[in-house]
């Protein structure tokens, strides 16, 4: 008989939100996991060695007697348990992903992002994109840098999300990093030519001003390359007056919310 092994299986289950989950998760019989839990059978030493790395404990540990045992996991960090919905969420974000990895590839480095914007309406606002891939995923970072006023202290605002690209669109979502309390989503069409050069598409978000109004606007976004100095781009982002000198002319034409008397809907301009 193993019943302090049992009870102390009992006792890491408990953190769980059913035995049926540990099972799951841990891809065992759930018949042969109730041996074990009722104290019948003691796992083989591969099996028991899965059991310690699935729940974070020694194997050394598991074995001792119970009130031993018990008193050790109370003074211990609760393990995190990630709920079933949770895993589901990462395993759909996981197909996303590779889905479309390899057709991301040519879009890592440095953009300039130009978009008339939501919280200053009439001037067009520059920010600076870096897209990178971490192992089986990629991710950006957009820095807003935002001056209304010469003399006024800059604000910085610092987004992060994931880029996924499905069926010949480029589908980015983040959430602002230092308030928590926005978050954007930009679809872009991707560029056809070997060469990144500009890409457009429509972004959807919320003004930063106090009425915190849905807005949609088209997006510009300006390749820069691989690698920047970062501190010379940031300089040169910021509020632009939609007569200056420093905005080309084309990306003013093409981030224009202008519509057709004809359209429906507010379409993004393929550049």
């Amino acid at each position: 008989m193993h019943q302090d092994f049992a009870s102390n299986l009992r006792l890491l289950c408990s953190y769980y939100k059913s035995i049926a989950e540990v099972c799951r998760r841990l891809d065992i019989n759930r018949p042969q996991f109730n041996r074990y839990l009722s104290g019948r059978y003691k796992p083989s030493a591969h099996t028991l060695l899965r059991f310690c790395d699935f729940f974070g404990v020694e194997e050394h540990e598991i074995l001792m007697p119970h009130e031993q045992f018990e008193r050790l996991i109370k003074v211990r960090p609760r393990p995190v348990v990630v709920n079933e919905s949770a895993h589901q969420e990462s395993e759909h974000l996981a197909r996303l992903q590779r889905a479309g990895i390899s057709s991301l590839e040519k879009y890592l480095g440095y953009y300039f992002e130009y978009y008339e914007s939501m919280a200053y309406p009439g001037r067009i606002l520059r920010t600076l994109i870096c897209i990178e891939r971490q192992d089986d995923r990629v991710y950006y970072q957009r820095t807003e840098r935002l001056r209304e006023h010469p003399g006024d202290n800059v604000f910085h605002g610092v987004y992060q999300g994931i880029v996924n690209y499905l069926t010949d669109r480029i589908f980015m979502l983040d959430y602002e990093t230092l308030t928590g309390n926005e978050m954007t989503q930009t679809i872009l069409f991707p560029s056809f030519k070997n060469r990144v050069s500009r890409l457009s598409g429509l972004k959807l978000g919320v003004s930063g001003s106090g009425e915190r109004m849905p807005c949609c606007t088209r997006v510009v976004y300006e390749y820069l390359g691989r690698t920047v100095d970062k501190q010379r781009a940031l300089s040169l982002c910021g509020l632009y007056e939609q007569n200056s000198a420093e905005i080309d002319s084309s990306i003013k034409a093409a981030i224009s919310n202008t519509m057709d008397e004809n359209d429906r809907h507010f379409r993004a301009l393929y550049i």
